[in-house]
């Protein structure tokens, strides 16, 4: 069984900073698409981020110029570096990665970790 750990979330001014990671573990045989997703209160879950194999990295119009997305193939990781932090950007974040495990393909989500953007 595989499992996402999620991490780097808190509480940040406008204009702020911060960088999420999001690490995978167990019997993984290969990892393809990564991403960030993030749900804010009373609105449904959006794709924020993804990241494919050659690095290809597809961000949502919203967090263009101010988000980016990496992966750390040595950890099995992807980051999520957030500039320029916006009360709008305020949500649960939550990591999904495509697995191969025991010659199946499936997709996995973390426990998500809150941003919050306020002064």
């Amino acid at each position: 069984q595989a499992q996402l750990q999620e991490s780097g979330g808190g509480l940040v001014q406008p204009g702020g900073s911060l960088k999420l990671d999001c690490q995978a573990s167990g019997r993984i045989f290969g990892i393809g698409t990564m991403g960030w997703y993030r749900q804010a209160p009373g609105k449904q879950r959006e794709c924020v981020a993804t990241i494919k194999a050659g690095n290809i990295a597809n961000y949502t119009d919203s967090v263009k110029g101010r988000f980016i997305i990496a992966r750390e193939y040595n950890r099995h990781a992807v980051n999520l570096q957030m500039n320029s932090l916006k009360p709008e950007d305020t949500g649960t974040y939550y990591c999904n990665a495509d697995l191969l495990m025991g010659g199946s393909r499936s997709s996995y989500w973390g426990q998500g970790t809150q941003v919050t953007v306020s002064s």
